[in-house]
């Protein structure tokens, strides 16, 4: 009954974590404190009755009807915990996985595992422990680690309506990309030649779902809107089309090949990061004294040519996350990389590995003539050629003006095309270059 109470306010806090306007971070660190505080408390409730029925307590089976709905309410719980940890990119105890198995386990042994039962009052919809195993365990491998939250609640959102149709067996096949062991403490890894056979491996895979996410796709892709109903109703299409692209690549049956080797090293680092960091590292304001500032050292685990992962030996704040805009200069070196955090995976309250993509390796910071004011922005060389980028403030980015900048005896005019991405603090728009002579 507290549980099912506590639905409707869950939903309403979960809401306001994820507004377009982001709370403090105070009343950000309030609101996820008590969502993943009452998951983490729900599932070890739920799971410790799941226990009783395993241990045969005395007079337990006077309850055996509960039993069906405390195997599919247990692995939601442990499954919502899990995802409100993944919000702040971890760590992920992996005890958790070893109670989230051994629920489905025991839902197997009691041949429940199919079973449907509605799983809150007045609420639409069935589901089945085999189901809830699956929701888990596919948004495990999702690589949520690389999202931002709103991608990571529309994700979840999705692996919910695909997940009758997601494919599950005890050994391996062709359409299966991942796996788990009931018997131990694991998160799902991707099948390979090393993923051991044994009476607790279950093979888990997409099945048909891709061609509906290639489907979905082109579908908002051609009409520029979000269709009114299943998993992506509400969001906007370029949120749908970044989460859709991304479930599609990384449940793909074959892993997308990296475009460039990666080269293991190890060097330091020197970090800034937000816009305003980024432009007093790379010498754009007089105002901010580096030093006293103090940029992070971070240890770099390998490099290629289009990012590197490293390591953050000790967080300094809650900034660090999905997006983030950061400037790295290498150990000996006086040139400043431009880069965005792209994937992170806490170790533990001080510790997390990052994936840095390179924007630039040669970043300029220039005053911009804009309305009548000037604006400082990060203009990013080493591209294509065919298009210029510019890092900017929010809101300093309009459809219909252009940008300007004198250089020597010439004037440079760029041209707005779109946004490319957006972050917390910063825009990175397109933009064509053309030059004028003074």
């Amino acid at each position: 009954m507290i549980d099912e109470e506590a639905q409707a306010r869950l939903r309403k806090l979960a809401k306001d974590y994820l507004a377009a306007e982001r709370p403090s971070r105070f009343q950000e660190n309030r609101l996820w404190g008590a969502l993943h505080g009452y998951w983490r408390q729900a599932g070890m409730t739920f799971a410790r009755m799941v226990d009783e029925f395993v241990q045969g307590m005395k007079g337990i089976d006077s309850a055996k009807g509960a039993l069906p709905v405390l195997l599919v309410r247990t692995p939601r719980s442990l499954a919502q915990q899990i995802k409100w940890v993944y919000m702040r990119y971890g760590p992920i105890d992996v005890s958790i996985w070893k109670v989230f198995h051994g629920v489905y386990a025991y839902a197997e042994i009691r041949q429940l595992a199919q079973a449907k039962v509605a799983v809150y009052p007045g609420a639409a919809g069935e589901s089945t422990p085999q189901l809830e195993f699956l929701r888990g365990v596919m948004f495990s491998a999702s690589s949520p680690d690389s999202m931002l939250p709103a991608e990571v609640e529309l994700a979840e959102r999705l692996i919910a309506e695909f997940a009758p149709r997601l494919t599950l067996a005890s050994a391996a096949a062709p359409e299966h990309t991942y796996w788990v062991d009931l018997a131990k403490a694991m998160a799902p890894a991707r099948i390979s030649r090393t993923s051991p056979p044994g009476p607790g491996l279950r093979c888990f895979g997409a099945g048909s779902t891709l061609a509906e996410l290639n489907a979905l796709i082109e579908r908002i892709y051609t009409s520029g809107a979000v269709p009114d109903s299943g998993g992506v109703a509400g969001s906007g299409p370029e949120l749908a089309l970044e989460v859709l692209r991304h479930l599609a690549q990384v449940w793909a049956l074959r892993p997308q090949e990296r475009k460039a080797q990666r080269h293991s090293v190890k060097s330091r680092l020197s970090v800034a990061h937000g816009f305003e960091g980024v432009v007093g590292a790379l010498g754009g304001s007089d105002s901010l004294d580096f030093d006293v500032q103090g940029s992070e050292n971070w240890i770099v685990e390998n490099v290629s040519a289009g990012g590197f992962g490293a390591v953050v030996p000790q967080l300094k704040g809650d900034w660090l996350r999905v997006g983030a805009l950061v400037a790295l200069q290498p150990e000996g070196g006086n040139n400043w990389l431009l880069g965005l955090v792209r994937r992170v995976n806490k170790l533990g309250p001080q510790q997390a590995r990052v994936g840095i993509e390179t924007l630039s390796r040669t970043p300029e910071v220039a005053g911009f003539a804009v309305a009548g004011a000037t604006e400082q922005g990060v203009l990013l060389k080493g591209g294509d050629g065919a298009e210029s980028r510019i890092v900017l403030k929010p809101g300093i980015y309009a459809p219909m003006q252009n940008l300007e900048v004198q250089r020597g005896e010439r004037q440079h005019v760029y041209i707005p095309q779109g946004v490319a991405e957006r972050g917390e603090d910063y825009d990175i728009a397109r933009f064509r270059e053309m030059i004028r002579e003074s």
